[in-house]
């Protein structure tokens, strides 16, 4: 294949690049998507949790290296595909509480201001919730930020979740709604988290962004589509072009402008991968931070169990508590957040159970799913330096975490445990562990200073004129929310930047 020229070229097309190609496919740029993975196939097997958990169909194949303690192999839990990672998101798309974009004292040390507050950030979190179809509904969440209503009216809780939403008051908590992206057609089905919906109805990067950029005839696709490395003037001041691995050949794509939005473990390796004479630790890395302050929360999941009553609810993620999230709240100090989840099937729970539990017979573990209403406790994590990405051997990636933050979070779970055995339940609790990477964020962190930071605030590299990284790799901090809507919010913002900029001098 012979090499390619566009205006400005967009790898990866989750919640980051998915979000700018929408975005800036109205100003007539020739604009080329990269994607290493293809289109999810709308097909049966979308709803089945033995096809998506017990043979991972759907899953990438790689495995990274945990490079904490005894260095052993491991899936991670990412996918690669046209939407990316939010093809399986469970879709609960919060913004940031005014709160999270300043500095902020934890339990064990401190969460760090953002270089943009909320006010900056709420057009475009109004913007980003009219794409991804959001419903919600404000002034119920102690904790909720100034902002209008939401676009969409909140999904109404079911039967068994009302009846706990009224024990939760009564406990002189203030259950909301959770914000939840979904589109028309949704039949409120089971299978939401961590499944690709078969009618396309829940709102992710591919149906609300992909789809509708390529209606421009200046939007190009190109699946399978791997990124190898960005190459650099001899200065090392711009990108001049991607090498793309793409039907076995290497193609080399010009652009003056490039936006990297891989995810944030593949962001930083792509920038680490992207070695040369000006830049020998990796490009855009004179500080030495791509790659580092990797974060992706606490986060433990909380079987509750009424042992009198079988849960008949089909769709049961609708409700946050977040009176916990703020040093105001009951225990004076930043614990985190509760939501409810979509409900787990036996053949989940059996797949993802450690070995001793995978000789338990199936009904065991029906009579299990039957009877429990599950939770997710989500607590921030703070953006250690020694929490990084690296590219090892075969530009093998290599992952290095370790848990921070965790009194708190212990005192949310115990929080959390309590209160629902107040309300006469029996609790199981299981740590999503060192290894989870679904809410990755963190590795190439926006600031003013360049000696402490890798973008500026528009997530343009410092030392790169004209590169800039645009997913959950840009955080300086984690907060205690799902991270996608911010991404999108900010996707939306830099997008903005780049049409009344690079885009007026291409």
């Amino acid at each position: 294949m012979a090499n390619a020229r566009f205006d400005l070229v967009i790898i990866g097309s989750g919640a980051g690049g998915g979000t700018m190609a929408y975005a800036l496919a109205p100003s007539g740029a020739r604009i080329l998507i990269l994607e290493r993975g293809d289109f999810v196939p709308q097909e049966e097997e979308n709803w089945s949790p033995e096809a998506v958990w017990k043979h991972r169909r759907y899953r990438q194949k790689e495995r990274w290296v945990d490079d904490t303690g005894l260095h052993r192999e491991f899936l991670p839990y990412t996918h690669y595909g046209v939407g990316g990672n939010t093809k399986f998101w469970g879709s609960a798309l919060f913004r940031f509480r005014r709160e999270d974009f300043d500095e902020t004292v934890h339990g064990d040390g401190i969460s760090p201001a953002w270089p943009i507050d909320y006010d900056t950030l709420a057009p475009y979190y109004d913007r980003a919730e009219r794409i991804y179809q959001v419903h919600g509904q404000h002034g119920v969440d102690p904790t909720d930020p100034p902002r209008a209503s939401y676009p969409y009216s909140a999904v109404p809780h079911a039967p068994r979740m009302q009846e706990l939403v009224e024990q939760f008051r009564a406990e002189g908590l203030h259950p909301s709604a959770l914000p939840l992206g979904l589109r028309e057609g949704c039949v409120l089905c089971r299978t939401c988290n961590s499944f690709p919906c078969r009618i396309h109805a829940k709102s992710e990067a591919d149906v609300c962004c992909v789809r509708p950029a390529l209606q421009h005839s200046s939007v190009t696709l190109w699946t399978n589509a791997y990124a190898e490395r960005l190459v650099t003037d001899e200065r090392g001041g711009r990108v001049i072009a991607v090498d793309v691995v793409k039907d076995g050949a290497v193609v080399r794509v010009e652009a003056p402008i490039v936006v990297v939005s891989c995810g944030a473990v593949n962001s930083a390796a792509l920038l680490l991968r992207s070695t040369s004479t000006a830049h020998p630790r990796g490009l855009a890395n004179s500080s030495g931070l791509v790659g580092a302050r990797y974060m992706a929360h606490l986060a433990t999941m909380i079987s509750a169990f009424d042992w009198h009553r079988k849960n008949d609810t089909v769709f049961q993620k609708t409700v946050a508590i977040n009176d916990y999230y703020l040093a105001s709240g009951r225990a004076g100090r930043p614990l985190g957040q509760i939501q409810s989840q979509g409900r787990t099937d036996p053949v989940v729970l059996k797949a993802e159970s450690p070995w001793y539990g995978r000789w338990i017979p199936l009904g065991a573990w029906k009579w299990w799913a039957d009877s429990a209403v599950d939770w997710l406790v989500m607590s921030e994590d703070l953006p250690h330096v020694e929490n990084r990405v690296a590219v090892g051997a075969h530009n093998r990636i290599h992952l290095r975490y370790t848990r921070n933050n965790t009194s708190s979070h212990d005192e949310l779970v115990s929080e959390t445990s309590h209160l629902l055995r107040r309300m006469g339940f029996y609790t199981i609790k299981h740590s999503l562990g060192t290894r989870n990477t679904t809410h990755q964020c963190g590795t190439v962190c926006f600031g003013s200073d360049p000696r402490v930071s890798v973008l500026d605030q528009f997530c343009r590299a410092h030392d790169v004129e004209n590169l800039f990284v645009v997913d959950a790799s840009f955080f300086p901090s984690s907060a205690a929310v799902n991270p996608g809507l911010t991404i999108a919010a900010q996707a939306l913002r830099v997008a903005d930047h780049i049409i009344d900029t690079d885009l007026r001098t291409t």
